[in-house]
């Protein structure tokens, strides 16, 4: 069984066997990420896995992703510590379909969210940073912090409320009033 390359970077066309990773970024390899994905710190970071080949030309990358993150809390800025498990599964098809030419209105999410075009190269320092930036918590919270509601409204007006949003509210309250029925 083939070793993890140096530079984490495989040719998908000149391997014929399975592939055991293992990847654990150094210190500045964590810092480099973490600023990439705007993240205060990155204390642990591994995603170890295996690449094997499927049928005569694809191949399935399934990893585990772990990782220890700092961000700060959206509501006081203070240092949020996130332990992330994933499980990665990948799936590189060599007959995938070309989506690059379809519209937006074309364009539709497969059913198969784990499905990709087969590249020539498989960078697995990539696989790992956008699993992880998938995997980060979009609003990350300290302990005890709750939500904060925020209203926006122009200097003398007064805030919506929950019935001038449902324009139809009014009407239905105004037919039960009059002891109109609904057909």
């Amino acid at each position: 069984m083939a070793e993890t390359p140096e530079n984490n970077v495989v040719r998908l066309s000149d391997m014929t066997r399975a592939l055991d990773f293992a990847l654990k970024p150094d210190g500045d390899s964590r810092a480099a990420l973490a600023g990439e994905l705007g993240v205060s710190k990155i204390r642990k970071l591994t995603l170890i896995g295996r690449l094997t080949p499927e049928g005569k030309r694809d191949w399935r990358l399934e990893a585990d992703l772990g990782a220890t993150v700092v961000q700060p809390c959206v509501v006081t800025g203070d240092p949020v510590t996130t332990r992330i498990d994933e499980t990665v599964t990948r799936r590189y098809l060599a007959d995938m379909p070309d989506l690059s030419d379809l519209t937006e209105a074309e364009a539709e999410m497969p059913e198969d969210d784990t499905a990709e075009p087969l590249p020539a190269t498989l960078d697995l320092h990539a696989v790992m940073a956008e699993s992880l930036s998938l995997a980060l918590p979009d609003f990350p919270r300290a302990d005890g912090v709750a939500p904060v509601e925020a209203s926006a409204v122009p200097p003398g007006a007064d805030p919506l409320e929950e019935a001038d949003v449902k324009p139809f509210a009014a009407l239905k309250a105004l037919r039960d009033k009059m002891g109109g029925s609904e057909d």
